[in-house]
């Protein structure tokens, strides 16, 4: 399955006005503050300054106003003391075994007693191998089935879901593990209301929800503290569910579930959640180990994020670069950007686009007559740059602009200087978890009946813009920077640098050498870097992460050089300093600064990598040419390297 992360549905049948209403109603219910607990375990809230039990769940009420050091439990005493949630105690109390969870950022402090669950008990072992054998993977749809399938195999829950939440708030299933006679879901999507914000919310602070049974009817608390201080259960394992989320879950055939939150800067991007169509429950302790993995996870899937985006930044800066580098040595813009080999087309996928600028219209592709297409945008709101459902949004310009769905404006300055994307209309198909219609409902706010897969077909939509509306920003920018600055000089220096690095070419390098060894008054001398045994980066970290470490050496070679120095990347790990006005013995001084600066530990994405470097310096001798002073400074750090590396070469 491809993940698609911009998927976006507003318009749709899920942001109807019942939909908008489900997702208000679902924001006033009292989740943290419901006043009950789940019944197969005890809750007390306890006064920590006298000891005193001030809050308790209707099977221990008796213990109200009494202090639990009465119980007899020394292990029950200390976990009240010294006990926090992520380190449950065992403790035995009034003749049954239980795992103690002390909240001690709560007030009064609240805690919970879970009875255990033997056959369970050391269940728990199996994660970290499970962690372990999921730590190579790093496709996402890859990475969340396999995650999936270990969980089931761990808790022995008939199914294991993974949910991706979009961009708009609706979700996807994106793996679904579970036993054959089971309907499958993977890939459905569901509205946004079937886990509404608030519930999204207690994810980030408390990172697993067990629902053991919903036929349970709950118990109530019983306190002694005034009525308006109702008792927060926000981080508690016991918190009873939402009626309606209990018809949610028997609608499903589901009896109980455990869900784990999927977190990414501190942001909820997804969820593994357990069924079983039986009551079960699985010890805190698993869950603590699971909840481990669900933050692996989420790491994982953050780097392979990032690594996506990096290698996407760089090969959207390379289509934009190939068309704007023309603009610096040609005067007619729009011929450079809508009938070269190369057209802005090539940035944003499109059916057409129509570019306005100094007065003058270009258009490449299908485009409505323009004059028209620049009379309805005067009629959108002002600001808004992205569309997706133009017919949808505004029926009345699909006369003026037959076909088209989606637009995306890119303001270029000046008067009224502007370039616009059209995209024509696409239907599609969406697969729901369940009809979303008013038909597969008791009432607009009840959970659906069914939830067997219905395919919904939308009309009046172009594909949506996703990540190609910052690319359309960005090539905006960059389109009036280039017209701003457009001189021959700045075409020259474009073509002079490296893209990876920013620094010079090996072009620039020979242009810059042939001009300073025809001028023999000033000394000239050459560092030539090399670093050692880089292939055993790319090869342990990949080359996305090896060209970052590049990048970062550019920077760091930069930084140690003087202001009349140039920096090239020759090619591959082979860095050049041009030292101007230097003789051996200065160039050399140079050298050991940059050995040292690249021996320096460098961080990518949490990963520190060491990285050595040999260098060679030689001075350049009169009537030298280019091509002898490379020779000669490449003898040098060879020697370097042979000699050991990671040192300087003269």
């Amino acid at each position: 399955m491809t993940e698609v992360s911009s998927l976006r549905f507003d318009g749709d049948s899920t942001s109807d006005a019942a939909e908008l209403l489900r997702l208000r109603e679902c924001a006033t219910e009292s989740l943290r503050t419901i006043g009950r607990i789940q019944s197969h375990g005890i809750l007390f809230g306890i006064d920590e300054a006298t000891g005193v039990v001030v809050v308790a769940s209707e099977n221990v009420e008796r213990w109200l106003g009494r202090d639990l050091r009465e119980s007899g439990s020394d292990a029950l005493v200390s976990a009240i003391r010294h006990g926090v949630a992520v380190d449950p105690v065992r403790a035995e109390f009034e003749g049954a075994v239980y795992d103690v969870i002390a909240h001690r950022e709560t007030t009064p402090l609240l805690v919970e007693l879970e009875p255990i669950v033997p056959d369970l008990d050391y269940v728990r072992t199996g994660v970290v191998s499970a962690i372990q054998r999921l730590a190579g993977l790093s496709d996402p749809d890859e990475l969340r089935r396999r995650a999936a399938r270990e969980i089931k195999d761990i808790t022995g829950f008939d199914r294991v879901m993974c949910y991706h939440f979009h961009d708009d708030g609706h979700g996807q299933v994106v793996a679904d593990e579970r036993e054959p006679d089971m309907e499958p879901y993977l890939g459905l999507h569901f509205p946004a209301s079937d886990i509404p914000s608030q519930a999204r919310a207690l994810y980030i602070e408390k990172r697993s929800r067990v629902i053991a049974n919903t036929e349970d009817s709950g118990l109530a608390l019983q306190t002694l503290l005034p009525e308006e201080e109702a008792v927060d259960l926000g981080m508690t394992e016991l918190r009873a569910v939402s009626p309606h989320h209990l018809q949610f879950m028997r609608n499903m055939g589901q009896v109980s579930t455990v869900s784990f939150g999927v977190l990414i800067d501190d942001r909820l991007v997804g969820m593994f959640t357990c069924a079983h169509r039986s009551p079960r429950r699985i010890p805190v302790l698993l869950r603590r180990a699971i909840e481990v993995m669900a933050a692996q996870v989420g790491a994982q899937l953050s780097a392979a994020h990032q690594i996506h985006r990096l290698r996407r930044q760089l090969e959207a800066r390379e289509r934009r670069l190939s068309i704007i580098a023309p603009l610096y040595g040609r005067s007619d813009v729009g011929a450079v950007l809508m009938t070269g080999e190369r057209t802005v087309l090539d940035v944003v996928p499109s059916d057409g686009a129509l570019l306005r600028m100094d007065g003058a219209v270009h258009t490449v592709g299908v485009v409505p007559p323009p004059d028209r297409l620049l009379a309805a945008l005067g009629e959108l709101e002002p600001g808004r740059l992205v569309w997706e459902a133009l017919p949808l949004e505004h029926p009345e310009l699909a006369v003026e602009m037959p076909g088209v769905a989606g637009l995306l404006i890119v303001p270029l300055g000046g008067d009224g200087d502007t370039l616009v994307f059209l995209r024509g209309e696409v239907a599609h198909s969406i697969d729901w978890l369940g009809d979303q219609r008013a038909e597969n409902r008791d009432h607009p706010l009840s959970p659906r009946r069914s939830f067997s897969a219905w395919r919904e077909s939308v009309t009046g939509r172009s594909l949506p813009w996703g990540e190609h509306a910052q690319d359309a920003l960005d090539l905006g920018e960059e389109i009036r920077v280039a017209v701003t600055a457009r001189t021959q000089a700045e075409l020259a220096e474009l073509a002079m640098r490296d893209p990876l690095t920013g620094l010079h070419n090996r072009r620039f390098l020979d242009d810059r050498l042939e001009e300073l060894l025809q001028s023999p008054d000033r000394p000239v001398a050459l560092v030539f870097l090399d670093l050692d045994d880089f292939k055993v980066v790319n090869d342990t970290y990949g080359h996305e992460m090896g060209d970052a470490v590049l990048a970062a050496i550019g920077k760091r070679l930069s930084g140690v050089s003087r202001a009349s120095d140039a920096v090239v990347r020759l090619g591959g790990d082979e860095f050049i300093m041009v030292c101007v006005g230097a003789g051996s013995i200065e160039a050399a001084a140079i050298a050991g600064r940059a050995v040292e600066a690249i021996r320096q530990p460098i961080v990518i994405r949490g990963t520190e990598i060491a990285v050595n470097a040999s260098a060679g310096v030689v001075g350049a001798e009169p009537g030298a040419t280019p091509g002898e002073l490379l020779v000669a400074a490449d003898a040098a750090m060879y020697r370097a390297k042979r000699d050991g590396g990671g040192r300087v070469s003269a």
